[in-house]
């Protein structure tokens, strides 16, 4: 069993992999079903989650820049403001657990300068808090602020939220059952009046809690996210592109709400097409064939053309910020021009590989226009045998797609659903 202090040391490391080494704070980073405990995961999504607040603070108070070396104590410091600031630790705690990390590092000269900085904070911490701060990187504010005038508060603040855990039941287990079942163990939830096989528990859980997990029972995914293979709307006979399907969540729907159809899911990186695998033999899914391909080329294709094209867009995943906070830190203003470049190439290429009067559901992570609205109107310029078809979902907003922001039980998602002119 991991302490505290030794907890405070993993968390510095995972955070410093994050600020210094821009690596993705996933579940290969820190899994998620790991000996490390709870606190120590909670200290490294709560410092990345307020990073931008935490650093403003901090950098002020440094008289003189830290050398390129000794960045890691700058993360250091972030972890421990974050404690003073938005935990409910003892200062006293706080503080000299957060020093000896220092020592436990081999810094041990930084000791005295991390107890300054921190003492300093804590003196402050009303009128710091006093102080509205988005904790967001200044080129998405000025960006969320543009696209969105009338609702960037709420839109930061949700961000600035731990998601919620959902599940979904599948569709051979009872929902009903499955949620007594749930109660029986303490664990409880409310079901969704948009997706049915939804289930939103009130705390997070280990996936090992959850009846039956390993057996097929459900699968850990968003309320928005279940939308997808419900707007695919699944048929017996029907051939069915699932494309950029890595881990599979989506795909794995699609096949439990129809086992007569015929699915490929398709994705070109080999290693995240081995958690679809993992997942296909966890629910025990028959109707999927996995084929590795780029959705830009038609390499991979047999020439067979498809009933149906759910895309799965690559995208900046500005909607899931709350789920992956280390979004703020890893995407740059760069970013976004070019995913929508890959966005369009993925679009105008599985368009022809689609049957006329077939469906096409386009899907991203994303509260962007650029990758969403805009990124479906322009495609409409360039192809006039597509139709936009409304989406009827007492979802989201808007005509063209519907556009979800990150709100309580929803992740910020867009669908839009194209269909091919006979």
């Amino acid at each position: 069993m991991l302490n505290k202090e030794n907890s405070r040391v993993i968390a510095h490391k995972a955070i410093c992999l994050v600020a210094l080494e821009k690596q993705a704070l996933s579940d290969a980073l820190f899994p998620a079903e790991s000996t490390e405990s709870p606190f120590a995961k909670s200290l490294v999504y709560g410092s990345i989650r307020f990073y931008h607040h935490l650093n403003d603070i901090i950098t002020p108070r440094i008289k003189r820049p830290l050398e390129k070396k000794n960045l890691d104590i700058h993360s250091l410091l972030v972890l421990g403001a974050y404690q003073l600031l938005y935990t409910d630790i003892s200062s006293h705690a706080a503080i000299n657990e957060t020093v000896e990390v220092a020592e436990k590092i081999g810094k041990t000269w930084a000791k005295g300068f991390v107890n300054a900085i921190l003492r300093g904070i804590d003196r402050d911490k009303d009128p710091i808090l006093k102080i509205a701060h988005h904790s967001h990187p200044s080129w998405l504010v000025k960006k969320i602020k543009k696209d969105y005038p009338l609702n960037y508060q709420e839109i930061f603040y949700e961000n600035n939220k731990k998601a919620p855990m959902s599940i979904r039941v599948h569709p051979s287990v009872d929902i009903n059952t499955f949620q007594e079942k749930l109660n029986t163990q303490n664990i409880f939830s409310e079901k969704s009046n948009i997706a049915p096989q939804a289930l939103i528990l009130d705390d997070a859980v280990k996936v090992s809690s959850l009846p039956d997990f390993e057996k097929g029972s459900c699968y850990i995914q968003d309320v928005s996210a279940q939308l997808a293979a419900l707007l695919v709307s699944p048929k017996k006979g029907e051939l069915i592109l699932d494309a950029c399907c890595a881990p599979g969540g989506k795909t794995t729907h699609i096949a439990e709400l129809c086992p007569d159809a015929n699915i490929v899911a398709l994705d070109n990186d080999e290693t995240r097409l081995l958690r679809v695998k993992e997942n296909i033999n966890r629910l025990k899914t028959k109707n999927i064939q996995i084929v590795v391909g780029d959705a830009t080329s038609q390499d991979w294709w047999d020439q067979k053309l498809f009933d149906k094209i759910l895309i799965d867009a690559p995208c900046t995943g500005t909607g899931v910020i709350r789920r992956h906070p280390d979004i703020k830190l890893l995407r740059k203003p760069k970013d976004v021009s070019q995913i929508t470049k890959i966005q369009a190439l993925i679009l105008d290429n599985l368009w022809h590989l689609l049957k006329p009067g077939g469906d096409l559901i386009y899907a991203t992570c994303s509260i962007l226009p650029d990758e969403n609205e805009r990124q479906i109107i322009s495609f409409l310029e360039r192809f006039k045998d597509a139709t936009n078809e409304e989406i009827s979902l007492s979802w989201g907003n808007g005509s063209i797609g519907k556009q979800q922001l990150p709100k309580k039980i929803y992740d910020g998602f867009y669908y839009a659903k194209l269909t091919k002119k006979l």
